[in-house]
Parts: structure tokens; sequence; C-alpha cells
């Protein structure tokens, strides 16, 4: 396997803010200003004040939920980002129905207003599907059409694929270069002739190319936040037409409803993380990893004091928050592939390798190293990885012989698991339990 080693950069932040007299009709949480007698005007933090107010420091509070009001009125609307997560709930299960249809699978994807491609008659109606707006973050591929549809016709390959390599075989024995089940404890996994569940592939490899990249690089973005008028409409608390919401706020809650949209109390996720099969899920996974207690806060954390400063008109504050987001969630999908890539060395070291075991996991791990290019470094306009840097790493997991998975072996799961982990701020022991 060829290792790329990657230097890591640390990040610090430093926040800091000033008083602002442009809001004549408070909404909670309300900033709390304390400023010196002997402050005058102007500004040393580099904000302008226009004359009108003094220098200060302005406290935001992290609200203790994800509650936001106007008059009497939530302003909070993810609605979209819901739709669309409950669209791939509908998917995931007809991938292992051997019944199921390619186009079916591909018309779910890329679903059209009006199609019968859900039971769910809501989700006909909608005009909304996934495929749309899978690899397609204003920061990565507005300008960028061509990994776009390299991206996009990798997640049509896969629905294809599994119905056309895995289906006919869905009762067949694997083995090396034949697709087919496998055994899995009490469960069965079903693989291709390399080893690989395809279901698993679209599954991880949707985290990072649709939900990841919609929240942390086109919502949370600041050409998308602060697109057009919206900065100046927001300091005003002009409103999205007919919306109770200005438009920057609702671009926040776009991103909020990637990641919590199917909460039972999306106000207050983390009582009920694992409420999709997408980032929410593995939010959990990590959480419960004691090495990493705490990151489920942190992340929901920084979504309140964000809004709540977008609120305030904190706007350093809330770029703050936004760049916590993007390290976190993308630690996450970092941990989780390195997670998977030391489960499935346990399962294939043993005197009696577990195929099924290991090939489960490294599937998941195949999609965690698939969304490493969604990825968004704080510090930065770049993810962790490049997309030819994720692909290197992925023909490195199958290329130790001609039969993919059943050939590779524990050395290249170590190599690969460490130069994941050198590009974070965790080490591959603490993400292999």
């Amino acid at each position: 396997m060829k290792k790329i080693i990657f230097p890591l950069i640390a990040v610090s932040f430093f926040l800091f803010a000033a008083c602002s007299s442009d809001d004549n009709d408070p909404v909670e949480p309300e900033p709390s200003a304390s400023c010196s007698d002997n402050e005058q005007n102007g500004d040393e933090t580099g904000v302008d004040c226009g004359g009108s107010c003094t220098p200060c420091e302005v406290a935001v509070e992290t609200p203790a939920t994800y509650v936001f009001e106007r008059n009497g009125q939530s302003t909070v609307d993810f609605n979209g980002q819901t739709t669309r997560l409950l669209m791939s709930e509908e998917i995931l299960p007809l991938l292992l129905e051997p019944a199921t249809t390619a186009e079916t699978l591909l018309n779910m994807f890329a679903h059209e207003e009006g199609d019968a491609s859900f039971q769910n008659s809501d989700l006909n109606a909608s005009d909304k599907n996934i495929k749309s707006k899978t690899a397609a973050s204003f920061d990565y591929f507005s300008s960028n059409s061509a990994d776009q549809l390299l991206i996009r016709a990798d997640f049509d390959a896969w629905l294809n694929a599994q119905v056309t390599e895995v289906f006919p075989n869905f009762n067949i024995a694997a083995s090396a270069g034949t697709a087919g089940q496998l055994p899995d404890g009490s469960s069965t996994r079903y693989v291709n002739a390399q080893g690989l569940e395809y279901n698993q592939l679209f599954n991880k490899g949707l985290i990072g190319a649709w939900t990841l990249d919609q929240a942390l690089n086109n919502y949370l973005s600041p050409a998308i936040l602060d697109e057009g008028d919206n900065r100046t409409e927001n300091d005003s608390d002009t409103l999205a037409e007919d919306k109770s919401y200005t438009t920057m706020e609702h671009k926040w809650d776009e991103a909020y409803g990637y990641v919590y949209g199917l909460n039972a109390d999306a106000a207050d996720p983390n009582a009920d993380l694992g409420a999709d099969s997408f980032l929410n899920k593995y939010i959990g996974r990590v959480e419960g990893d004691t090495d990493f207690e705490g990151i489920a806060n942190d992340i929901f954390d920084a979504f309140k004091l964000g809004r709540a400063a977008i609120v305030a008109k904190e706007y350093e504050l809330r770029d703050a928050q936004a760049a916590i987001i993007k390290k976190k969630l993308s630690e996450i999908i970092a941990i989780r592939a390195v997670y998977y890539l030391q489960q499935a060395k346990n399962s294939l070291v043993q005197e009696t390798p577990a195929y099924g075991t290991a090939f489960h996991d490294l599937s998941e791990g195949y999609g965690f190293i698939y969304s490493l290019q969604f990825t968004r470094r704080p510090d930065s306009d770049a993810p962790y990885f490049s997309k030819s840097e994720t692909d290197a790493l992925l023909i490195d997991l199958l290329d130790d012989g001609e039969n993919g998975l059943w050939d590779v072996t524990a050395e290249t799961l170590d190599a690969l698991s460490n130069v994941i982990a050198d590009r974070f701020d965790f080490t591959l022991e603490q993400a292999a339990e």
C-alpha cells in the first residue's frame, strides 16, 4: 500500500464582539453587554459601530434548546431536510429486497414531483429529491461540475450494481470472485465479487456526499449565509417573504436539519441520537466511545450558539461556531472510518476469519473513507482529504489482490488507519474501540 503522510494542522479560535444598536425589536436570546466607563467610540476588534455605540464585550449565551421565536412564532424551519431524510429511509430497506428494480431505486434517488416513488404520499407530492443535493454544495461544487458528475455517477452505479450483481446471487454463498451472501452472527450480508456491500457504500457514502457536504460546505458557508443582502436584512430583521425568519436564520437551520431533522424532539435532539441512518446515528455512536464523550454536546451547543449569534447580529461568533461544527462533524467521519477498518482487522486475524463480519465493517469503512472528501478544515476552504487522495485510499483498500477485500491484509488496514488518524486530533487506538 502506498502510504501518504499528511501534516496535522491545529486550529485555535478567537472570539470577539462589539455592541450593536440596530435591533429595535429584540428577540430571545438577548445579548448582555458590559462596557467600562472609559471606553470610547471606535472599535479595537475591527467591527465598525458607525459611531453609534461604545465597543464592549457582548455575551451571547448558549440556549438550553434549539428554540427561537419572533413575536411568539417559531423562526426555525428545516422541513426540506426532514423530507429528504424521510426519502432516504424509504430507499435503504429496498436495497435488501431482491424484487426491487434498478428503475425503482434510481427513481427514488432522483424523485420528481408527483411521481409515485415512495409509499408516503407526502413524499411523492414533494418537489425535493436526494440526488440533486448530492455533491451539490456551493463551496465545493458550484464551479466543479466534473467531480459532481463523477460522484453522482458512483451512487447511480451502486444502485444499479446491487440489482444486477448482488440480487441474482442473493441465495448463493459468496466466495472470492463470486457475489452472494455471507453469515455475520444472526445477520446475513450480501456482497459483490470483491466482498463489498453496495447498500453500505450507498448509505455511508451519502453521509458525506449529501448530509455532510450540504451542512458544512453549503449552508454553513459564509457564501450562503451572507449571500446577497442576507446580512443587511438580518441586521434589520427583514423577514423572508411570507416567513417568520430571516434568510440567514433559515440557512443556518437548514444545516441543522441535515443533522437533526428526524429527531423526535429536534429542539433537544441529543435525547434520541440515532434517529436517522446518517450523521445523527454516527454522532451517537462516537459519543458512546469514552474517548470522545462530549462530542455530541459540542456539536449541539455550537449549533445553538451560532443560531443565537445570528439573532444577536454577532457574525464573528456565528462563524466561530460554524468552525467548531465543521471540525467536529469531520472528526465523526474520520473516527468511524478508522473504527471500521480496525474492527474488520480483528475479524480477519482470527484463526477462522469471520468474513461476513469483516466485510460488513469494511464496506461501512469504505463509505466513510469515501466521505472524507466532503469534510471541511475549519481554517480552510478545503477538505481534510481531497478527492484524489480519497480515491487513492479506496484503491489501496482493494489492491492487495485481485479479489479485493478477500485479499486485504492487516498491514494495509493499519496503514490506512494511520494515514487517516494522522490528519486529525485523535489516535488510531482511540478510534479503534
